[in-house]
């Protein structure tokens, strides 16, 4: 896509990208451009960065210039690109999924801690969507096998490339289930892990415009955002084996909330661990 020409190169190019974003109120707008600029030359930013001189072709740049009007209206960088790191992994994601955030990398720390010295750990990831957190754990754990469910069948299909991506897929089941509706409560599993959707309607209305296009049913439980959050309290407990573990995220300021959810008869509360910001973030319960 680069040959010769003077009228557009990568430097041009990028302060004009960055301009526009940041007149659209883009965040790191420079940062932004380059990391669209890169994807389109198949190269990284560091690239973009040392050859600002490198010429673009024509074709090159309109594409380019296609992109920055898409992250200027909003769209999240990661579904133009189509990919995401996460827990040092490169997920795809697409707008059938969530997008995978740094805060949920905790439940995956959370949880390799405590299957790690499981001969053969067997958990399930309630709302997996991507598949990044069983993925990751099932990357992290060689002998681990899992069960992802998800209600949207296209998000199972994203799921279903990336285990394919990291070579898990033989590790993994992908089942089509509204929480826990196509399984049997038969004690099997070790530990359950959820990232489930807690936002209210009414902070939905005024997230970030980047979130509003993410999936409404990956984002949003209830008037309070604690709909789903109840099921997992609810419903969890019989597929665990005896001393299994609970372990899931919840949104800012919900802690006290959720707390008050829990039935101290059922759980045992291990600790909620706060992320990068201080923020409570990550549930972990056992069962009794």
């Amino acid at each position: 896509m680069i040959k010769q020409t003077e009228s557009y190169t990568v430097g041009s190019a990028l302060s004009a990208g960055a301009q526009e974003l940041q007149a659209a109120e883009v965040n790191e707008p420079r940062r932004e451009a380059g990391s669209l600029l890169a994807h389109l030359l198949g190269r990284d930013r560091s690239f973009v960065i040392a050859h600002s001189n490198l010429a673009l072709a024509t074709e090159a740049h309109g594409a380019f210039q296609s992109l920055i009007k898409r992250r200027a209206r909003g769209e999240p960088l990661q579904y133009i690109t189509g990919h995401q790191e996460f827990f040092k992994l490169d997920f795809e994601v697409t707008p059938d999924v969530l997008i995978p955030r740094p805060e949920t990398e905790l439940i995956v720390e959370t949880a390799v801690e405590i299957l790690q010295n499981e001969p053969a750990p067997y958990f399930a990831d309630i709302g997996t969507g991507s598949g990044c957190i069983a993925i990751s754990l099932l990357h992290e754990l060689p002998a681990a096998r899992a069960v992802a469910l998800d209600m949207s069948p296209r998000a199972l299909a994203v799921a279903q490339r990336n285990a394919r991506r990291h070579h898990v897929e033989d590790r993994v089941e992908l089942v089509e289930s509204d929480l826990f509706s196509a399984l049997d409560p038969d004690g099997h599993f070790g530990l359950i892990v959820s990232n489930p959707p807690y936002l209210t309607d009414e902070e939905l209305r005024v997230v970030q415009r980047e979130v509003s296009f993410e999936p409404r049913t990956a984002l949003t439980a209830g008037p309070d955002g604690l709909v789903v959050i109840r099921r997992l309290l609810r419903e969890t407990r019989p597929l665990l084996r005896a001393g299994g573990h609970l372990v899931f995220e919840i949104g800012f300021g919900q802690d006290s909330a959720v707390k008050r959810l829990i039935d101290q008869s059922v759980w045992k509360l291990l600790e909620i661990r706060a992320d990068l910001q201080g923020i409570p973030r990550t549930l972990v319960l056992q069962g009794k």
